[in-house]
């Protein structure tokens, strides 16, 4: 009855409601709003429960205002509105920060166009060429857009169909109405500020509300504690204060004394403002408002419109400021929650449709530059910031051009720039950004990419309107170029260095973000002829009027062989020169300047007559990038060293690739333009006298300073490689003939020339396009052969030889280090292979023909002046004065002849001589070249050089015969070639005396077998029988080399302790129960495994003296040291191994195997008498003597001596006694994560058990693995301790109460419950204590060990025979063989346990194969641990393969009939198994009630990870954190042990452990591995991480590859992953052989940090 009535309340309510909406006026519905939103939102000062105001507001408020929309039911009308539209064709899903998002290469229009994820799954795209990357946040998918692709624009979600608008009547009309009301009102509220008077309608009670905002300049902690000190909140109240958020609730006085406090906390104060209870009450519903309108948009491309027209709308009463424009211009004081809800709207209605995004895109527009000021003072991320809207309006071709011609948007761009640059602008107009803000600056770079975004796509029509406005545009962009031009000038320091280091770096930001805009400047203006002839005046004119590093004399003439030179004097090493001039490399690019110069050369043929032929002083063009070039080389010189490191930056960057292109390479095409126009002769001693180098080859200067030398030198050897450039550089598109494949050929050609690269090396090393591309996947295959990777490293690219022809050694695009790589290669490389690399002889390659006009430039190379500089500088050589020459310059020279002598061949080759006027080799020989060459080749110190100058002899010849029209075959025939015939005369004489070696070895072998050969006569086959593990131990001497002293040593009982460097660490790596924890080690190991203790070492041997020294030095050399915690604990005894640096954290002492020699006669006979059943009954009454000895007085006992004791137990030295208590209380402290203690009775226990875990984890592989063969048992010797016998005793007869169920007592398991293999281990150990007693310490004689072992793995495989039966529900199929003696047993066997289970009937040749697979595992870890106990040699077969059983079988001295121990033994094993499953448990374990484990175990392997990344990803987008309910970006990660995801690095999903706040992937590492993890951070980070505790981890490449073999960390490069087998193996086999922490601690040992990642955190 009382739900009854509430619902009928509700109804009504509802119902009083919708009549109060339903009257049309605003005033009313506002009314209406007023007097509910304060009744919802929490005003009475109590905690805000977020769902049940959610289900008020939209029982109250959301769901009448629907009613209203609708005029009927909201679902009835919901379903006639879907009926009569289709859905939209745009997908429109706004992309969270670092959700992925994906990019065709092949489709998309620009690298701005995405897609979602669904979208990508179910478009074409997915077998195209992609990227993918995870989204900063703010952008929507383009799945839909026809203007974003160029095929496949639609998933299969998305058709393109037409989206029909709502046609309900009178639902346009009302939704229009309610739309008014409602956004005015969200726009009043979000917009308010703290000084607005609130209205009295409004003001419900007189409460106020200190409010604190969040910002990206203060840090998490900081802001908590700025709460705590000020409202005196906890910590955990403080974490739950983010974005915006009440802090304080009360009087106005309150407040303003809370929000002055909190000011005055901080230096830079948070943001707190005092807003009246109505005001945050209506600023919450606001918000509620704006995800509705999202939601009922979503309905209707009807509501969508009308949203769009009511937005946009101009409001009369604010200066026709629609409502949208004052949400923009208010965005920067919004909090971020706010920011986001708008964003979202805006995305989901006015960008989804092309009108109103046409409309919204000109506000957006006019209000662009003031948006732009806002977000400069903002404290936000660009990502929330409103101007982030410009990428999803410039990136529109069509919108951007309509932006262009109606707004002039590139004007409106350009204009902000400048505008909050002009603080920058000294007196002559140029930037000067000392003392700059880096913030402001970097924000203000931002504004670039929407200048880039604009010019992204070039019109292929051009309008009046487009081409009036573009110029305008551009005009404005010359004037900011011009403000650039010379700007940061640089002056040589002389005398003391500087004092300052001046900046530099923010000119060059601006440079790198204007690279890619001056190109697409250049595409805009060359698709269009008038266009292009405009603005290639409009550069011209900008740079006649630039004022920067002006002349200060006026010009003069200058003398050098019979030429003269006018020009002004200037030099580059005593005045101001400056390395930014984007004017002169503007006017040199490379399609504008091609057709430009084509025109100048002849009248021009674009539009009317040229008026720059008049005017163009090409002497003027290069002049400024030849002051960069010799800035360059004098730095380079090191003149400029007093300047510090500034410069040296600017001019490693000026070649470097970020900004070669726009920067070095724009100078050299300039500076091949003049040479082109200039006489040859001038333009050469232009260059010598801009390298101030004009009177050194002039004759008319000499000096000995031998610095002043140096530079001379130097100076020298780069004004000659410039002049290689400028003649041989001729890979640029109008130039010369060559397409933008054969210039990307080129570049990968030398890159490959240094060394092999991974394809990730040679994007970096190679320019990109505004498109983020490189070109390198089209060309690659004509040039290179891959060589895919191992299971480490990278796929690399290595040059194919055919291509070796185009190496050029004076490349121009090397930097100093890459050319002394590609020397050093050189140099190393093999004779035969540098015929490939590129002949012996580094010649200059035959470049391709320059165009008509630039064919002028090779006159440079047969022009006096250089014939002079190449004569000189071969004099200085043959005169042989060492400090007026280099041989890097005799280097250059000789390239510069072969350059000549190339293109003098190559011009006979194709023209009559009479037509050739190139004559450099006719003016070569008349100056004497060939001459001085003759003696260079004989000069020792020239030797490297010695092919080059031959090869140069022989081309004189060449063209010497091509002149005189005879073949150069024959002339090249006479030139003599002595050392060729030298070298093959060495070549002979060194082959004859290794032939003479060899065959004096012969000799000798022979004569030794001679005069030996009864020793060769004496030797006998011995064929030996297969061995047994029980026997006499082989006395072999054991002679072993301390690592660190290097001194030999013995290993003997009673010498000093030689130790093996360990590990011990808790393991989960055999579980079958994972999750699952143990308290502590019982005395039975349960068969699950759960948690393991592992011992593992390096194998390195030390005394273990030398070990206490280098532990000692290890601690005081590590205290330290910073962040020495995270690498080992010293607390916990770690330390590197010192030789291969594994983790170790003990030592284990090494003891011989002792010699006993066994009498197999009298074992024999032995044998007869002490059978199974009678040593189980000897056995059985010294177990109860020694319980009657425990509890009696022990004179009325009765004692049974065991047969065969004789003398005492073997005596060890003080030292190894010491290592063996150091050895066991380590494994007993890190097993049970408890103090040390070497007198716990669990010592004993932990002892054993890591002997048999590790013998297990072991026996997953291959059996006797030979790193353990010496220590395993040297752990299980606890009785060396300070234990009683007493307290060995009593664990063997705990122990093999289980066996034998008449000593068995309540606590006993079953054998269900129990690992046989842990029990056998602990026995075979445990029973020496049985002889020792107080009185008598004896030791069981080799017949009696060998018996007593034998028994005991008889026994106890008996029991895991019967436990392997009982635990099998399956049993395999098995044809045939019923017949068989082992079947038969089988079946005997299985019906004598089937009488005490009630099994059903199976065969009895399948129950053989099931036990045969069952006990395997059992019998591998038995013969290994009998191995390393007895030492005897296991059987070839055994260390080859691990399956057969026969050869298990006798090692251990156990039938190959396994059930014949059950035939044999009938007597006494029957009732074993009578009692065995009369265990309470047995009936509970069959029935289901106890959980068991089926034999063989299964082994454990790393999850399965899908082979296509894009899956992962997939799974991560659909995560959602458990504990959390916002949408902020987590960090998925996954546990590759388990799969369980997790949400790691949120404070979501923090938890305590040991009384400490982890993150998630702690604590769940605690559980799934005992401390260890190995997780996939796969959403952005894309990499594997390591964890060995709460304080230590480490990164590791994850197993997924690209398709050039390489990882992809952060996604940085976004090409599509596959899985690699063999890296994922790699992490299974670290994770199998307990390798992370060993991983771990090397990782952190090379990687040096200041500040320590939080890995508890993870």
């Amino acid at each position: 009855l009382l739900s009854n009535i509430c619902v009928l309340y509700v109804i009504i309510e509802r119902s009083i409601l919708i009549s109060k909406f339903e009257d049309h006026s605003g005033a009313q519905l506002l009314r209406t709003v007023v007097e509910q939103v304060p009744q919802i939102y929490c005003l009475d000062g109590k905690e805000p429960n977020t769902q049940d105001e959610e289900e008020v507001v939209q029982s109250r408020l959301l769901q009448p205002l629907e009613f209203l929309l609708f005029g009927e039911d909201p679902q009835a009308g919901l379903e006639k509105l879907q009926q009569g539209s289709a859905s939209s064709q745009l997908c429109g899903r706004v992309f969270k920060e670092g959700e992925t998002v994906y990019s065709c290469r092949d489709c998309a229009i620009d690298p701005t166009c995405v897609l979602c994820m669904n979208c990508f799954q179910d478009s074409v795209h997915k077998v195209h060429r992609y990227k993918m990357h995870a989204s900063s946040g703010g952008g929507f998918c383009d799945c839909g857009d026809l203007e974003a692709w160029k095929t496949g624009p639609c998933c299969s979600k998305h058709d393109s169909g037409a989206a029909t608008a709502m046609e309900t009547p009178g639902l346009r009309e009302r939704a229009q109405k309610l739309f008014q009301v409602l956004l005015r009102y969200t726009t009043d509220m979000l917009v308010w500020e703290e000084s607005f008077e609130l209205a009295a309608e409004l003001v419900m009670e007189d409460t106020f509300y200190c409010v604190l905002y969040n910002d990206e300049h203060h840090s998490y902690d900081h802001v908590i504690y700025t709460l705590q000190r000020s409202v005196q909140c906890d910590h955990s109240e403080a974490h739950t204060h983010t974005g915006r958020r009440a802090v304080k609730r009360g009087e106005l006085r309150s407040c303003q004394d809370a929000r002055d406090l909190i000011r005055h906390i901080s230096l830079q104060p948070l943001r707190v403002e005092i807003l009246h209870s109505a005001v945050m009450a209506h600023q919450s519903f606001a918000m509620r408002l704006g995800t509705w309108f999202q939601q009922i948009i979503g309905y209707s491309v009807g509501f969508r419109q009308v949203f769009c027209q009511v937005a946009l709308e101009p409001n009369s009463e604010l200066d026709q400021t629609s409502l949208i424009s004052r949400l923009m211009l208010h965005d920067a004081r919004l909090y971020k929650g706010a920011r986001k809800i708008i964003h979202e709207l805006i995305f989901c209605s006015l960008l989804m449709e092309t009108e109103y995004k046409r409309l919204f895109a000109i506000e957006f527009t006019k209000h662009y530059m003031q948006l732009q000021k806002d977000f400069i003072l903002d404290d936000h991320e660009r990502s929330i910031s409103i101007t982030a809207l410009s990428v999803q309006i410039f990136t529109v071709p069509t919108l951007a051009r309509q932006l262009i011609e109606e707004c002039n948007v590139i004007k409106v761009i350009v204009d902000t720039v400048m505008e909050l640059l002009s603080e920058h602008l000294d007196a002559n107009h140029r930037f000067h950004f000392q003392g700059y803000n880096s913030d402001k600056f970097f924000r203000i770079q931002v504004i670039f990419n929407d200048l880039r975004y604009i010019l992204i796509s070039k019109p292929s029509v051009w309008t009046e309107a487009l081409r009036t406005q573009f110029l305008e545009g551009f005009r404005v962009f010359l004037e900011l170029l011009n403000c650039m031009q010379g700007m940061e000038e640089v002056k040589r320091q002389f005398g003391q260095h500087i004092e300052v280091e001046p900046e530099w770096e923010a000119g060059f930001s601006i440079q790198r973000q204007l690279r890619h805009i001056l190109v697409m400047f250049q595409d805009w203006c060359s698709s269009d002829d008038t266009v292009l002839l405009l603005s290639f005046k409009e550069c011209h004119r900008a740079l006649m009027r630039c004022n920067n590093q002006p002349f200060h004399s006026e010009a003069i003439d200058y003398y050098m062989c019979k030429h003269i030179l006018h020009v002004r004097p200037y030099k580059v090493s005593q005045e101001p020169v400056s390395i930014h001039l984007p004017i002169s490399r503007a006017l040199a690019g490379e399609e504008n300047l091609s057709v430009c110069l084509s025109s100048v050369t002849s009248p021009w043929t674009i539009t009317g007559p040229s008026v720059l032929q008049e005017s163009c002083d090409y002497t003027l063009w290069a002049e400024h990038p030849l002051r960069c070039v010799v800035l360059a080389a004098q730095v380079s010189a090191e003149m400029w060293r007093r300047n510090g490191l500034s410069l040296v930056s600017q001019v490693y960057y000026y070649q470097d690739v970020k900004c070669r292109d726009e920067m070095f390479d724009k100078d050299v095409i300039m500076l091949q333009i003049a040479a082109s126009q200039m006489d040859p002769n001038h333009f050469i001693m232009l260059i010598l006298l801009r390298f101030e180098l004009f009177d050194v080859f002039n004759g008319n200067h000499s000096n000995k300073d031998q610095e002043l030398l140096k530079q001379w030198n130097r100076l020298t050897e780069e004004m000659l490689y410039l002049i290689i450039i400028v003649v041989g550089e001729r890979y640029v598109p109008g130039i010369s003939q060559v397409t933008k494949e054969d210039v990307m050929m080129r570049e990968v050609i030398h890159l490959l020339c240094i060394e092999p690269m991974a394809h990730s090396s040679l994007v970096k090393g190679l320019p990109e396009n505004e498109s983020h591309e490189t070109g390198l996947e089209t060309v690659i295959p004509k040039v290179a052969t891959f060589k895919k990777p191992g299971v480490s490293g990278h796929g690399l690219y290595e040059v194919k030889k055919e291509c070796l022809l185009e190496f050029n050694p004076f490349f121009f695009h090397y930097s100093k280090s890459q050319h002394s790589k590609e020397q050093r290669r050189y140099v190393r490389s093999p004779a035969g292979e540098r015929s490939v690399f590129c002949s012996p002889a580094l010649r200059p390659p035959v470049p391709p023909p320059f165009c008509p006009a630039f064919s002028t430039i090779v006159r440079l190379l047969c022009c006096d002046i250089l014939i002079h500089v190449l004569r000189r500088v071969l004099q200085r050589a043959v005169e042989d004065r060492a400090t007026y020459w280099t041989e890097a310059m005799i280097q250059r020279a000789l390239h510069l002849i072969g350059q000549g002598l190339s293109e003098e061949k190559t011009q006979l080759g194709g023209h009559p001589v009479e037509e050739v006027t190139f004559d450099f080799s006719l003016k070569a020989r008349s100056e004497g070249a060939t001459r001085r060459m003759l003696v260079l080749k004989s000069l020792p110190s020239l030797e490297a050089q010695k092919d080059m100058i031959k090869w140069i002899l022989q081309m004189f010849e060449v063209v010497k015969c091509l002149r005189e029209k005879s073949s150069p075959a024959a002339c090249m025939s006479i030139v003599p070639d002595k050392d060729k015939a030298e070298r093959k005369r060495k070549a002979d004489a060194a082959k004859l005396h290794r032939q003479k070696i060899m065959a004096q070895m012969s000799a000798m072998q022979k004569n030794f077998i001679e005069s030996n050969k009864m020793l060769y006569d004496n030797i006998e086959s011995v064929v030996l029988s297969r061995p047994v593990a029980v026997g006499s131990t082989p006395a072999e001497r054991e002679v072993l080399t301390c690592i660190l002293c290097q001194e030999v040593q013995e290993v003997q009982a009673h010498s000093p302790a030689m130790v093996l460097t360990a590990c011990v660490q808790r393991s989960t790596v055999l579980t079958q129960c994972r999750g699952k924890t143990l308290t502590s080690y019982p005395l039975f190991m349960p068969p699950d495994l759960a948690v393991g203790t592992h011992t593992g070492s390096c194998g390195h041997v030390m005394h273990s003296t030398c070990w206490q020294k280098y532990f000692e030095a290890v601690q005081n050399a590590t205290r330290n040291r910073l962040h020495a915690e995270h690498i080992i604990d010293l607390e916990n005894g770690e330390y590197m191994c010192p030789l291969c640096k594994s983790l170790c954290n003990t030592v284990v002492p090494l003891i011989p195997l002792e010699p006993l020699t066994l009498n197999y006669e009298n074992a024999e006979l032995v044998g007869q008498h002490l059978t199974l059943p009678r040593w189980i009954q000897i056995l059985s009454a010294r177990i109860r003597g020694l319980k009657s000895v425990t509890q009696g007085s022990g004179k009325d006992s009765c004692v049974i001596p065991l047969s065969g004791c004789s003398g005492e137990r073997p005596s060890f030295s003080d030292s190894i006694t010491e290592m063996l208590v150091v050895c066991a209380t380590t494994v007993h402290r890190v097993g049970l994560q408890t103090a040390p203690n070497e007198l716990c009775p669990r010592v004993a226990i932990m002892s054993w058990n890591t002997c048999a875990f590790t013998i297990q984890a072991i026996g997953q592989q291959p059996p006797f693995y030979p790193l353990i063969s010496r220590y395993i048992p040297l752990l299980c010797l606890p009785c060396l301790t300070e234990l009683s016998h007493a307290v060995i005793q009593k664990h063997f007869t705990d122990m093999f109460g289980a066996l034998l169920p008449a000593m068995s007592s309540e606590n006993t398991p079953s054998i269900v419950e129990i690992d046989f293999f842990h029990l056998l281990v602990g026995l075979v150990l445990a029973i020496p204590a049985l002889y020792q007693e107080e009185a008598v310490d004896l030791r069981p004689s080799a017949v009696s060990s060998a018996y007593n072992h034998l028994h005991i793995l008889q026994l106890v495989t008996v029991a895991h025979i019967v436990q392997v039966l009982l635990c099998s529900t399956d049993y395999p199929a098995v044809s045939g063989g019923e017949d068989g003696e082992e079947a038969k047993a089988a079946a005997e066997l299985y019906a004598t346990v089937s009488q005490c289970t009630s099994g059903s009937d199976v065969s009895g040749s399948s129950v053989a194969e099931r036990v045969r697979t069952g006990i395997r595992p059992f019998l591998r870890c038995a013969a290994l641990f009998f191995y390393c106990l007895t030492g005897v040699p296991p059987p070839e077969e055994l260390s080859v393969t691990t399956g057969q059983m026969e050869a298990l079988c006798s090692y251990l001295a156990l039938p190959s009939n396994v059930f014949q121990l059950f035939q044999c033994h009938s007597g006494t094993v029957s009732p074993l198994i009578r009692r065995w499953c009369g265990h309470p448990s047995i009936a509970k374990a069959l029935k289901g009630e106890i959980q068991t484990i089926s034999y063989p175990r299964k082994r454990n392997r790393l999850i399965d990870l899908p082979e296509d990344y894009s899956a992962l990803l997939n799974q991560a987008s659909h995560f959602q954190c458990p504990n959390s309910m916002d949408d902020e970006r987590k960090h998925p990660t996954l546990c590759l042990f388990c799969g369980t995801i997790l949400c790691s690095q949120s404070t979501c999903c923090q938890s305590q452990l040991d009384g400490e706040d982890v993150g998630a992937c702690t604590a769940h590492a605690a559980t799934c591995g005992a401390g260890v993890g190995m997780f996939l951070r796969w959403v952005r980070e894309c990499e594997i991480v390591l964890m060995a505790s709460k304080t230590r981890g480490c990164t590791f490449p994850a197993p997924y590859l690209d398709d050039y073999g390489e990882t992809d960390p952060q996604l940085g490069r976004g090409n599509p992953l596959h899985l690699c087998p063999e890296r994922y193996q790699k992490l299974h086999q670290l994770w199998q052989q307990h390798c992370i922490l060993e991983e771990i601690a090397r990782s952190l040992e090379v990687v040096h940090v200041m500040f320590a990642f939080e890995w508890q955190m993870l």
